[in-house]
């Protein structure tokens, strides 16, 4: 018997101010009706299912843990760039010489229930 991930999807909901917060969460139906809501508000969707499973440990509200502050800058950055937009002084002129976007995290394995 194969067992099969469930589909998984997240929102964030960012002020530009405080840390990104989780404002959404769900798993196979739900997580098909967030992706929905996502495109029918044309909300750029970024596919990490590594970075979807650690963030839906999360309450609803709960910010972004400090370790994913760069990794989610990078996608609210990348996404702003999608629209056309960008923080007022930035300069991208010059792309960064360093990647920061983390190759893998580790999760512990899915517990037995």
């Amino acid at each position: 018997m194969k067992y099969t991930q469930p589909r998984q999807a997240i929102a964030l909901s960012y002020d530009g101010q405080q840390a990104p917060t989780l404002s959404a969460k769900g798993d196979d139906e739900l997580a098909e009706a967030i992706l929905a809501l996502a495109r029918e508000h044309e909300v750029p969707i970024y596919e990490n299912a590594e970075l979807v499973r650690l963030l839906a440990r999360l309450e609803l509200g709960e910010q972004i843990p400090e370790a994913l502050y760069l990794t989610i800058a990078e996608i609210i950055a990348f996404a702003w760039q999608l629209r056309g937009k960008v923080p007022a002084g930035f300069d991208d002129s010059a792309p960064s010489a360093r990647d920061v976007t983390p190759g893998k995290l580790l999760l512990p394995p899915p517990s037995d229930m």
